[in-house]
């Protein structure tokens, strides 16, 4: 899911045009022909050999007044004038002009690429610039439908015609990316159909038909389209179904397994609004019901969600400063050599993966360096069918475009019409399906190079995937993103190395991060604008509750066996304050006084006991003053979460008249409660030595538990990370596993078309290796050597052979030594005769491994000779 990239035409010109077109956004469509300065539809027309025929058919369709403009690129000599645009007029009612520099599309007219020149478009005005390519190597097909999706966006349409090659393929791509349209002509009914079919092989085809047919196709979807032939405000998004979003977003789910639901919501409007313009379907909440009646249009809209764009050493700068600076950076932090470990998510069809691979390479080739580097790239992706590709490392000629000439004769071999991956290159990379935002991450990682995933992913879910990448890195790993994106507000997890090539170095964290690892299960959450918040519906009990609470309710507070205060309820203030010195919020410390030394007693009573504790008539100091409070103890049995907590209530009770006294005798009485006054003095003071020591004894328990805790949260974290790395570790393995079983199946096949092979030529091989070793041999070997199964490893000599050739061994030897291949008649018993040949055997590497010897069985030959020199003699 890559944003794509121009071909590289060499020149600074073409590049600051192009740079220029990054930054625009989408003009909104106007309806057609209403003034000059309406910005119609764009058709890019891309054809090569054979495509004269096919423009002719397509044109013959277009009315005069269609409102769209076409752009015609067709391969050219460069040292003829073209006189395309006068062919194509005489079969058009349109205006057919060759295209001269800043000239502004209009609709209804066909502008053709003069010959000799390369085409691109800024604003709806086409640029002529001159080719630094030699010829031959051009693609300029490719060239202006990058530069035209990067210009129309999803308002860009690319079609490709008869042609010889592959051009066209990487620009329609392109194209597909930005939500444009791509159409193809039907691979039949073009006289060289390599063009069309490269571009169907690719998966990229939107309508596919003879060119006859193809603007009645075009134009249905033009008028169906969003961004078609009309203007669209911008509130018609927003106006869209959310239900109906959501829905498709559950089928896909269960349809795929995959759950886009953190996706960008316009990414997904963009898609979904597009393969509705195919399908002439108005309203979104129709297509959910066209989707649950064709289960095979979701595999499509999947397909169409993960079109991946990307080639060779994209932006070209950033992989230059990864070779010069980051890199050797890299190797040098280990000075005995390292097996470092890379990661590629997203990787496409594993350009991204090779161009990094290549870089490595060539780092080392560079700093002829002796030390045991080796990189292992892990390079993943959603889409199976794009990791196939990946592994079979099987590329179009037009990648010459962002390749240069020295890494394609370097790192690549010619196969068919395209150009395929060497052997050391590819064993460097394992291609694996997996989905970054649902399954484990890889871990240890020296790099990561995500490059234009995040810009489709939604805030919330970019900020996760940051923290996983941190956790994913070693120390001082690197990062690399795309030019769009950034590590947002991470300066604690990351150094910038280079911010306009978006490079970050890791920055280890002395903490653990909360790190929210990927889940296989994601909930569907809303896909409104970040600005829409949802407010809770107010409750009106609990308004109520709330109120009683605090403003008639008792205060109260909840306390442990130890009591410490754990909840407060109403204000406490008259009863409670904080005692000086350190801060303590335990209730026995604060009481005030009065208060004190009865809650003590209330608390361990209220222990022993199911009933509440009630202490009446407290006289309770209060800034100088005094109140009368009673006091309410009850151990808490339910629910089990409070089970054995405490709730401590006080109520204030009214001071009695200054008139009243008692009816007792005054003397009498005050003896009586000075008496009592002191017994309990007493028993606090008694209680009071007892709570102090068994709240030390409490204190140095709690101090071993919160050790003994902390202990166990240290081990449960160690845990936690052990698993995580297993699991990662795990899938890596899974990785790995896959990997190898799929060579394992290649050499299956290899090894079974080998043996049928020779065993069907009937000539008796033998391979031996450098120290004339048996390797292998074929069936027919038995008809002159006794050999079997188990002689493999054994020396050829040491085999009793039928033939009369004691030379043999010094032959091979000899051929070892020269290379030079030996070819000889040998006889054997029974009057047979063999050509033997002595072959050096060579490796895929091109190294001398042995040799392989053929014996041919020329016995009918040789008996020919001799019947015919017989026939000789006796002729007088």
């Amino acid at each position: 899911m890559d944003k794509p990239r121009n071909a590289r035409l060499g020149s600074d010109a073409l590049s600051l045009v192009r740079s220029t077109h990054k930054a625009d956004k989408p003009s909104k469509a106007l309806k057609l022909g209403t003034d000059a300065n309406s910005a119609p539809p764009i058709v890019a027309i891309g054809a090569s050999a054979g495509g004269l025929e096919a423009l002719e058919q397509f044109f013959a369709q277009v009315p005069a007044a269609c409102g769209v403009a076409f752009v015609v690129i067709q391969h050219l000599d460069p040292n003829h004038q073209g006189m395309l645009p006068e062919l194509l007029q005489r079969g058009t009612p349109l205006t057919a002009v060759q295209i001269t520099d800043r000239i502004k599309v209009k609709p209804d007219w066909v502008y053709v690429i003069p010959p000799n020149k390369d085409l691109s478009i800024l604003h709806g005005n086409l640029h002529l610039l001159e080719p630094l390519a030699p010829r031959g190597l051009r693609l300029p097909i490719d060239s202006f439908f990058r530069a035209l999706a990067d210009d129309q966006h999803e308002r860009a349409i690319g079609v490709i015609l008869s042609g010889m090659g592959s051009d066209g393929t990487l620009g329609l791509r392109a194209i597909k990316e930005n939500a444009g349209l791509a159409v193809v002509q039907e691979p039949s009914s073009a006289q060289f159909d390599s063009m069309p079919r490269s571009a169907i092989d690719a998966g990229l085809a939107d309508i596919v038909a003879a060119p006859q047919e193809l603007w009645e196709k075009i134009l249905a979807y033009l008028k169906r389209s969003p961004r078609g032939l009309h203007a669209v405000p911008e509130i018609v998004l927003e106006a869209k179904s959310q239900s109906a979003l959501e829905q498709i977003v559950i089928l896909l789910r269960e349809r795929t397994g995959n759950d886009f639901s953190l996706y960008k919501k316009n990414t997904i409007y963009r898609r979904i609004e597009r393969r509705m313009g195919l399908h002439q379907i108005d309203a979104i909440a129709n297509y959910v019901r066209y989707l649950c009646e064709n289960p095979q249009e979701l595999d499509l809209l999947f397909k169409e969600l993960l079109i991946g764009v990307t080639n060779f050493f994209r932006d070209p700068l950033v992989w230059e400063y990864l070779k010069t600076d980051v890199i050797p950076a890299l190797l040098a932090e280990y000075p005995a050599g390292k097996a470092l470990r890379a990661w590629v998510p997203a990787c496409s069809t594993g350009e991204e993966a090779y161009s990094l691979a290549i870089i490595f390479k060539e780092v080392l080739a560079a700093n002829q360096t002796r030390q045991p580097f080796k990189l292992q790239i892990f390079a993943t992706d959603l889409d199976q069918d794009a990791i196939d590709k990946a592994r079979q490392g099987l590329y179009p000629a037009n990648i010459a475009g962002d390749v240069s000439a020295e890494r394609l004769s370097r790192f690549f071999s010619a196969d068919g019409g395209g150009y395929r991956i060497k052997k050391e290159i590819r064993e460097m990379v394992i291609f694996a399906p997996h989905n970054v935002i649902m399954d484990p991450p890889f871990t240890k990682l020296d790099l990561l190079c995500c490059r234009n995933l995040l810009i489709y992913l939604s805030q919330e879910l970019q900020k996760k995937l940051v923290l996983l990448f941190h956790y994913a890195l070693a120390n001082q790993g690197v990062l690399l993103l795309g030019n769009a994106e950034t590590t947002s507000n991470t300066a604690h997890l990351f150094n910038v190395i280079d911010n306009k090539s978006r490079l970050y170095r890791r920055i280890g964290t002395p903490f653990p991060l909360d790190v929210d690892f990927p889940t296989k299960y994601f909930p569907i959450t809303a896909m409104a604008n970040d600005t829409d918040k949802i407010q809770p519906i107010a409750n009106l009990q609990t308004l109520a509750d709330q109120l009683l609470l605090q403003h008639f309710a008792p205060a109260a507070v909840l306390v442990n066996t130890g009591g410490d205060i754990l909840y407060i309820s109403g204000r406490t203030g008259k009863y409670l304050e904080p005692a000086a010195g350190k801060a303590n919020w335990n209730i026995h410390a604060m009481a005030r006084e009065g208060l004190r030394h009865e809650l003590i007693g209330a608390l361990k009573k209220a222990h022993g006991q199911s009933e509440a504790v009630h202490v009446q008539g407290l006289s309770v100091g209060n800034n100088g003053g005094s109140q009368t409070v009673n006091l309410t103890v009850q151990v808490i049995t339910k629910p089990e979460a409070l089970k054995g907590m405490s709730i401590v209530v006080f109520t204030d009770v009214a001071t009695p008249a200054s008139g009243t006294t008692s009816s007792k005798s005054p003397s009498a009485a005050q003896k009586s409660l000075q008496i009592e006054l002191q017994q309990a003095r007493e028993d606090l003071q008694t209680l009071r030595e007892e709570m102090q020591t068994s709240q030390e004894e409490l204190k140095s328990a709690n101090e071993e538990l919160q050790s003994t805790n902390e202990e166990l949260q240290s081990t449960n974290e160690e845990l936690t990370t052990s698993k995580e790395e297993m699991q990662s570790l795990n899938e890596e393995l899974q990785t790995v596993n896959a990997e190898l079983q799929i060579k394992v199946d290649d050499l299956s096949r290899a090894s079974n078309d080998m043996n049928n092979l020779l065993n069907s030529m009937e000539i008796a091989t033998v391979f031996l290796d450098n120290t004339l070793n048996i390797r292998r041999f074929t069936s027919h070997i038995s008809h002159l050597f006794k050999v079997i199964a188990a002689d493999v490893g054994r020396p050829l000599s040491d085999i009793v052979t039928d033939l009369d050739y004691s030379e043999l061994q010094q032959d091979a030897q000899e051929v070892l030594r020269t290379l030079v291949f030996v070819e000889k008649q040998v006889r054997a018993r029974d009057e047979r005769w063999f050509k033997v040949r002595i072959m050096p055997y060579r490796t895929q590497d091109n190294l001398i491994d042995g040799v392989v010897i053929t014996f041919i069985d020329i016995s009918e030959t040789k008996k020919l000779e001799a019947e015919l020199r017989n026939s000789n003699e006796k002729t007088p």
